[in-house]
């Protein structure tokens, strides 16, 4: 448990609700709001199959399990009873479909906050969004993205249904905050890895067509290790004075997409892969957005130049405000967190 001295907006008695508690985040958000103080929390699963119970119930005194969905009003309204603090990390990840992406992280979200709304002492609401949602064109500072810069309008011109999910969860919230007075706090997550998120992050390259087809080549890959990010949660979650502010978090010292490719394969498995130069990929995405438009969709608008844009642009990244306004720091250095990561790849890779 941290010093009592640390400053936090909870009462020894406040409940923390976390949705998503069973997901890839979720255990280590809820070992970091203990270790900032919060004493009681209660964890909104889907479903408590053996891996989920028992990460959750390991978690000591204070921390009780729900069962339950948050397309049931019935259930938003159970889980948000008695809640002061809430830690919204529950969204449809996966889905292929706009409609079901838009379920399970839009309508989803709203039925949360309708039910949040009904507890008079609610003190927070944290959303977890993105850095998805982020335009990452005409931005204050060049080539450095934070805070300040724009958030996508046209979400459904991106080709993922994740994408346009989170434009739309963040513009909810947003929405009944301004509507209900809600307290609200966005955190916007670069790309979490860490062991139980063994997959190369897209922003790195794609696979297709029997080769991985590296595009970020000398990008920053704005990576955050999972027990990093849950510290940043906890602490936008807890800390005095963060209403209304949104904060990114990446990690310090991050590699570049070529470094990272590199580490991989000398430390995982080794691959063929091809890199594509900047003006080769923008090029590809802007044909094949318009083949796409002539064709009318009949190839699916996975490449596009907003995708470009968000994702393969050269791009540095500030976690300046996290650091300075929430006293956020690195726990695991970026070094120690790819040796994690790595690790965990190669026993998945044996094990599958």
């Amino acid at each position: 448990m941290v010093c009592a001295t640390e400053s936090t907006i909870l009462d020894p008695e406040d409940i923390v609700l976390v949705t998503g508690a069973g997901g890839f985040i979720g255990p280590s958000v809820i070992a970091q709001l203990h270790r900032h103080g919060a004493g009681k929390i209660r964890c909104l699963v889907r479903s408590s199959n053996a891996r989920v119970r028992d990460a959750i119930q390991g978690m000591g005194d204070g921390v009780e399990m729900m069962t339950g969905n948050l397309l049931s009003r019935e259930d938003c309204a159970a889980a948000t009873a008695g809640a002061k603090v809430i830690v919204h990390l529950a969204a449809g990840r996966g889905e292929k479909s706009y409609a079901d992406a838009y379920l399970n992280s839009v309508v989803s979200t709203r039925n949360l906050l309708e039910a949040a709304a009904q507890q008079a002492s609610l003190k927070r609401f944290v959303n977890v969004s993105s850095f998805t949602v982020y335009t990452n064109s005409g931005k204050p500072t060049p080539d450095v993205l934070d805070e300040r810069c724009a958030i996508e309008t046209q979400p459904h011109l991106r080709g993922t249904a994740y994408d346009y999910a989170k434009v739309k969860q963040e513009e909810i919230v947003r929405e009944y905050a301004d509507r209900l007075g809600l307290h609200v706090v966005m955190v916007r997550p670069g790309h979490v890895f860490g062991p139980g998120n063994e997959a190369i992050t897209a922003r790195v390259g794609i696979s297709t067509f029997g080769i991985f087809l590296h595009l970020g080549g000398p990008n920053p890959i704005p990576l955050t290790y999972v027990d990093n990010c849950a510290d940043a949660i906890a602490l936008a979650a807890l800390r005095p004075g963060a209403d209304g502010e949104t904060f990114n978090v990446v990690d310090d010292d991050l590699p570049t997409s070529r470094e990272f490719l590199r580490l991989y394969k000398k430390n995982v498995r080794r691959f063929r892969s091809l890199y594509l130069p900047h003006a080769l990929s923008y090029a590809l995405c802007w044909m094949w957005e318009r083949y796409c438009a002539w064709s009318e969709r009949q190839l699916p608008p996975m490449f596009n130049r907003k995708r470009w844009r968000n994702q393969w642009k050269k791009t540095s990244y500030s976690n300046e405000k996290l650091k300075t306004r929430l006293g956020w720091s690195p726990q695991v250095s970026m070094a120690e967190a790819c040796q994690r990561y790595f690790k965990a790849c190669r026993q998945e890779g044996s094990v599958a």
